[in-house]
């Protein structure tokens, strides 16, 4: 892509969003265009179309959403759904109506079903019933998809899709009931340290398995399918499976996670699973071969990446950094 042409990445201020910022701004892009809630709300569609029109844009980046974990999916179905939808069908539609060419679309790997073969292949998507606590969130971005792949099939558009794994990293929300798990945890841990508790309670049996990727590899990855030529993206792809997975290839139980937690937060107590807790789906592993086929893979460990989110937690919580031993 042109350096100089305006792309507009959407939720900028999102983890996501921000970490391709980031990335975008170290290949030397520099036309970026971005807009507050304040300055923009997504889901009026009469502002949305004014700003599209005002700025015409080369390339737009879709990583505006309504997230969060288990707590927030079950407490808050219906804003998941129509929040999601409605920025999703804002942004496209205007992307459409004012002639952008390219657009990225984030989506989730909650789109599959529950119980999906592993590790979870693009083609996995439609086959079964997806995650009850989760649904409302899946529906509105498997919508997303299919939006994209409709305006390519009928208006010849280059509207792509991304689906990451489970993400993690600076800049994340660390609510303590809306968290995501990696999040939640980091908080726990440390609040645990600070206060000298015995132990540290989790939700779940911690027998579920999790996919964890690294915000700036997501960042990364999402780039690299950008900036592919239209040729290479669909030969990898179909019309009507045109998405790509975005992950390690590599899971570990949600055990296995909060004891590494525990290391870098430097908790020595005892974990405790609380069972009456949902757990979810039971495993969540994506197939990543077409991605890797496109030449991209994680580069990140989940050990490395967890020290320094953890470190970016700190500095951005000075008072949880100075409570206390940790």
């Amino acid at each position: 892509m042109p350096k100089t042409l305006p792309i507009f990445i959407a939720g900028h201020r999102g983890m996501v969003g921000a970490a391709i910022v980031r990335r975008l701004q170290a290949l030397g892009y520099r036309n970026l265009v971005t807009a507050t809630r304040a300055q923009l709300d997504l889901t009026d569609q009469a502002c949305v179309r004014a700003f599209f029109a005002q700025h015409q844009f080369s390339q737009v980046i879709l990583a505006a959403a309504k997230v969060g974990g288990i707590h927030a999916n079950n407490s808050y179905p219906a804003d998941f759904i129509y929040e999601n939808l409605m920025i999703q069908a804002n942004v496209i539609a205007a992307a459409h109506a004012t002639g952008v060419e390219r657009l990225l679309f984030l989506g989730s790997s909650c789109i599959y079903p529950r119980l999906a073969p592993q590790p979870m292949r693009e083609d996995a998507l439609l086959t079964g019933p997806l995650e009850p606590t989760n649904e409302p969130y899946a529906v509105a971005k498997i919508a997303g998809i299919k939006l994209c792949e409709s305006y390519n099939r009928q208006h010849g558009r280059d509207y792509r899709s991304v689906m990451p794994t489970n993400l993690y990293g600076p800049g994340d929300n660390y609510h303590p009931e809306n968290s995501h798990v990696i999040p939640a945890l980091l908080r726990r841990f440390r609040l645990a340290v600070a206060a000298g508790e015995p132990e540290v309670v989790i939700w779940g049996s911690g027998t579920p398995r999790r996919e964890f990727l690294h915000v700036d590899d997501m960042a990364a990855a999402s780039v690299h399918v950008l900036e592919l030529s239209a040729a290479v993206y669909r030969a990898q792809t179909t019309p009507m499976c045109s998405h790509i997975n975005v992950g390690t290839g590599v899971d570990c139980t949600i055990r296995e996670l909060a004891q590494t937690v525990a290391q870098v937060a430097g908790f020595t107590g005892n974990l405790v699973f609380d069972a009456s807790k949902p757990d979810g789906a039971p495993r969540k592993l994506l197939e990543v071969s077409r991605l890797q086929t496109l030449g991209w893979q994680a580069s990140i460990s989940l050990a490395d990446g967890l020290r320094d989110t953890y470190a970016a937690y700190l500095a951005a919580h000075p008072e949880v950094s100075a409570a206390g031993p940790g």
